[in-house]
């Protein structure tokens, strides 16, 4: 792995615990279907934006909203985000969220990211959020992380070329997440800046 210049945040999941059920909702509204149950509010937003891309997603946004109303944000977010400025990382969010829900959740997330990018001011979700933040911050995609802790979002994040961090939530869903190979894995947010320190001792010994 490159020497990690740049990290791209999804917040749910990886800044904040959402809970699943006004995805849940939004996913049966969009669908005409029964609404499926899910413990995970992960899961149920990536499915979600399976559903978004066939559908018109302004009719979710007061959802989106109540969702983003509900995260509770981890309690290692704060001291990492400010350890990895230090550090002179580059901190975006690209996210398939609204620009008003982000904006809400940014409100409740006291700290200034490099660049904000939504599902909005990137025209897409899922993949164009993480095009357009690598290439707005004019890095290569190999010096980036996106963390995920989906199996979709670790196949997103492969398509864009940048590196899977597993962010390892649930034991048994992460063991079964291993499998896809991800470029990494955290339980804490705490972990991340030593990880990238290891990533730069090892291109500095590879040398």
């Amino acid at each position: 792995m490159q020497t990690i210049r740049g990290i791209l945040f999804e917040p749910v999941g990886c800044l904040a615990e959402f809970p699943p059920e006004p995805f849940l909702e939004m996913a049966a509204q969009l669908s005409g279907r029964k609404r499926h149950t899910s413990k995970s509010g992960s899961r149920s937003y990536w499915h979600l934006l399976n559903l978004i891309q066939m559908a018109d997603s302004a009719a979710i946004e007061a959802l989106e909203l109540e969702a983003v109303q509900r995260a509770t944000l981890y309690e290692d977010v704060i001291p990492a985000l400010a350890e990895l400025k230090a550090m002179g990382i580059q901190l975006i969010i690209a996210s398939s969220l609204s620009q008003d829900a982000i904006a809400y959740f940014l409100q409740r997330c006291p700290h200034e990211f490099d660049a904000v990018w939504t599902r909005d001011n990137s025209h897409g979700i899922k993949a164009e959020p993480l095009r357009c933040a690598t290439q707005g911050a004019s890095l290569k995609p190999e010096q980036v992380m996106f963390l995920t802790d989906t199996a979709e979002g670790l196949k997103v994040a492969e398509s864009v070329g940048v590196n899977p961090i597993l962010m390892m939530n649930d034991p048994d869903e992460s063991r079964r997440l291993a499998m896809h190979k991800p470029a990494g894995g955290i339980v804490s947010l705490h972990e991340l800046p030593d990880f990238i320190r290891i990533v730069q001792a090892e291109n500095v010994r590879s040398f």
